[in-house]
């Protein structure tokens, strides 16, 4: 991180199938070696899964999974006076999107479903109705901070 200058952040094209950011985003994130077609292949099957399960259009479905999962406050350690304290902090806009994808993607992987398409597909559609384990990371994360909101007044 410098210390002088301003961190530019990249500006991502939008996906050319539903030309959306967010679905570009998500799509970097299943990226494994530089492998974005596989990406893309595997998000847009799982999108397939999602219709035929649900019969519902899947971007909407999507975008509303991320918004379920997004945290509004999370907890960062801050070191006062020899002691550790777990701080609760508000989460900036873009961290909370970062912060979905991430676990959508980790528990999405965990699932017993075969081939990782059809594993995102069932998280998704679990994101969407509140429930699976990227909302209970989400829960656990507010209840975590609920519990430290005394050591608030820590934060700077």
């Amino acid at each position: 991180m410098p210390r002088k200058k301003e961190i530019i952040k990249r500006e991502i094209l939008p996906d050319p199938k539903y030309k959306s950011e967010l679905v570009a985003r998500f799509t970097n994130r299943v990226m494994w070696r530089g492998k974005k077609n596989l990406a893309q292949s595997i998000l847009y099957e799982a999108f397939d899964i999602v219709h035929q399960k649900t019969k519902e259009d899947p971007l909407p479905l999507f975008q509303k999974a991320i918004e379920n999962i997004k945290p509004l406050v999370e907890v960062r350690s801050r070191r006062v006076g020899g002691s550790t304290y777990q701080v609760p902090i508000e989460v900036r806009p873009f961290r909370r999107i970062t912060l979905s994808i991430r676990w959508i993607l980790t528990y999405a992987k965990q699932r017993g479903e075969k081939g990782m398409a059809a594993k995102l597909a069932g998280e998704l559609i679990d994101a969407s109705k509140r429930r699976g384990g990227a909302f209970k990371k989400k829960e656990d994360t507010h209840r975590m901070a609920e519990a430290n909101r005394a050591f608030a007044h820590y934060r700077w």
